[in-house]
């Protein structure tokens, strides 16, 4: 294995180890971030989800991460703080692309974005939109569980937003719990895969990982998942998708 070979497969095993490998204590920490969101202070989520205290963009203040501070960080580069794309940048960069869509399956773009099937119900575009916010920016333990709109984001932070964004969940959520959500088995649209350490999705035949985006760039992938463990992970997806 060459030098960028072995990089990145450092960079999939951090991205791994932080996504819930410590389960006891991040439960412990994410249940402080859960409460946070669903405080009466905290809006109530409709079509997307709204920006709760740290604003994204904003300097991290001490305290700000429930969940404990970053373990790895992919694809930052200093400067400014990230934050999700707007619908226009997204537009526009899917324009620009050039690609157009097919009638069932997710098309990826030659810069990781995901084009939303012609025929998908208009929740799975919803997600797929939303993945696009957020699909390149960096990978932070914790990051999307003391607010939905974060600068960077862990594997369940990151479902947690897209499916919020969707107006399938009102509350962020941590792999582990993604174990008994919506019903079992894979859906028409929408196949999760959670254990208590990682959590990703296929949506309409595009993977969304983090693990992914510490191998290209970009949660979306067209690529199966290779876990080794992938036997263990549970299977579930939303109802009706």
């Amino acid at each position: 294995m060459g030098r960028a070979g072995l990089i990145g497969a450092a960079l999939s095993a951090l991205v791994l180890a932080g996504c819930g490998s410590s389960a006891q204590q991040l439960s412990a920490r994410r249940a402080d971030a859960v409460t946070k969101v669903t405080s009466p202070a905290a809006p109530i989520l409709h079509a997307h989800p709204q920006a709760v205290d740290p604003v994204a963009g904003s300097a991290p203040q001490a305290g700000d991460s429930p969940a404990g501070p970053a373990v790895v960080s992919v694809g930052s580069s200093g400067g400014p703080l990230p934050q999700p794309a707007s619908n226009a940048v997204i537009r526009r960069q899917l324009a620009e692309s050039g690609q157009s869509a097919s009638a069932n399956e997710a098309t990826l773009t030659s810069n990781g974005l995901a084009i939303a099937p012609i025929d998908a119900p208009p929740v799975v575009q919803e997600i797929i939109n939303a993945g696009n916010e957020i699909a390149h920016l960096p990978y932070r333990f914790g990051g999307g569980h003391g607010t939905f709109e974060d600068t960077a984001y862990d594997c369940s932070g990151s479902l947690s937003f897209v499916f919020a964004a969707a107006g399938l969940l009102g509350t962020t959520v941590t792999s582990g719990q993604l174990m008994t959500w919506g019903k079992p088995g894979p859906g028409k649209w929408i196949t999760v895969f959670a254990a208590p350490g990682h959590t990703f999705m296929y949506v309409a035949g595009l993977r969304f990982d983090t693990v992914a985006l510490a191998q290209t760039g970009s949660r979306w992938s067209n690529t199966p998942a290779d876990e080794p463990d992938l036997s263990s992970f549970v299977v579930r997806h939303p109802p009706g998708l």
